[in-house]
């Protein structure tokens, strides 16, 4: 059990995004961790994104592909020089291919304390049903 412990435990790095693509903007671009969970009538998916304000985040969503971008801005002032820099900022990506099962016009998503809960119901047809056998 400690080792399960210590598995939950552990801080994952900001992991840069690597892509053969070109960026149009100057700075790092991190690739937030997330944790997807399953029921039978939704998809749940939570997103790392520390530093990130509500206005700072856009959700995208066309032909069938979730993109969640956001922008992280420097915290110290105008008048202040940084003496020890361990929070790195920048802008976070990351894209996701939803298939048919989701009910694309029900999804919701909530920013709290850093973490973006994305909720991604099933549409009425990828629910499973229970079939009643009849008896005579």
């Amino acid at each position: 059990m400690a080792t399960a412990e210590s598995k939950e435990l552990q801080v994952k790095r900001k992991s840069e995004l690597t892509t053969a693509a070109e960026q149009t903007t100057a700075g790092p671009v991190f690739t937030p961790a997330v944790d997807i969970f399953e029921t039978e009538k939704q998809i749940t998916l939570l997103a790392d994104l520390p530093g990130v304000k509500a206005d700072d985040l856009k959700i995208d969503l066309r032909d069938n592909t979730l993109t969640l971008s956001a922008e992280v801005q420097p915290y110290e002032g105008t008048n202040e020089e940084d003496i020890l820099v361990e929070y790195e900022v920048g802008k976070y990506y990351r894209q996701f291919t939803l298939s048919e099962a989701i009910d694309q016009d029900k999804i919701e998503a909530e920013l709290k304390d850093g973490v973006l809960r994305l909720i991604l119901p099933k549409a009425e047809e990828a629910i499973p049903k229970k079939i009643t056998i009849k008896t005579e």
